[in-house]
């Protein structure tokens, strides 16, 4: 064999692994497992709040929802849009602020009420707001509390303007809505009143 020839021989040898190598290495590498967006948005659970009959408290309200999406991911609050039925209905009413305790789901129905007498007596409306869409989203009354936990509500007194759920809380509200449990949870229904 001629040293030409033997080189056309050993060439073609090396392409041919080297093609086989190459196939065996795009093949082997797995596929990404990313989810679809479509996937990922399902898992999160969208409730709408009706503030409408909520006068004077639009600010509080807001800061209280923002409150809540900015720290639980399973679940995410959006103001209806007008004429459609709303899962938390907020209203102001002039006694005590009070709220059904959920957790509510979709299709479902729970009031809130933000009562003009804890402002007069001191209470922060933000935490006040926060707090009850919080009896909304599960959660029950830690009173007495610091502070530092939203659901302690009058108990932490009038200097409290905490509105931001404490980790131990955030984590009973993402359970309650992980991977569609809110629909296997029987809301409470009890109306919770917020007096000291």
């Amino acid at each position: 064999m001629s040293l030409s020839s033997w080189l056309r021989t050993a060439t073609a040898g090396v392409t041919v692994v080297l093609a086989t190598a190459t196939a065996t290495t795009a093949t082997a590498t797995p596929a990404p497992t990313t989810e679809p967006s479509a996937v990922r948005a399902a898992a999160v659970v969208t409730l709408r709040y009706d503030d409408s009959r909520a006068a004077g408290w639009e600010a509080a309200i807001a800061a209280g929802v923002a409150s809540w999406n900015a720290h639980v991911d399973n679940v995410r609050l959006v103001e209806a849009a007008p004429g459609t039925r709303a899962e938390i209905v907020i209203v102001a009413t002039t006694g005590w602020p009070q709220a059904t305790l959920g957790p509510v789901r979709p299709g479902r129905q729970v009031r809130v009420e933000l009562g003009s007498q804890a402002v007069a007596q001191g209470y922060d409306k933000t935490r006040i707001a926060a707090h009850e869409i919080g009896h909304s989203l599960g959660l029950p009354d830690t009173k007495p509390g610091p502070c530092s936990q939203l659901m302690s509500g009058s108990s932490a007194g009038t200097a409290c303007v905490n509105a931001v759920a404490d980790a131990a809380e955030q984590a009973r509200v993402e359970a309650a809505y992980a991977n569609g449990a809110a629909a296997r949870f029987v809301t409470d229904g009890r109306t919770l009143v917020d007096a000291p």
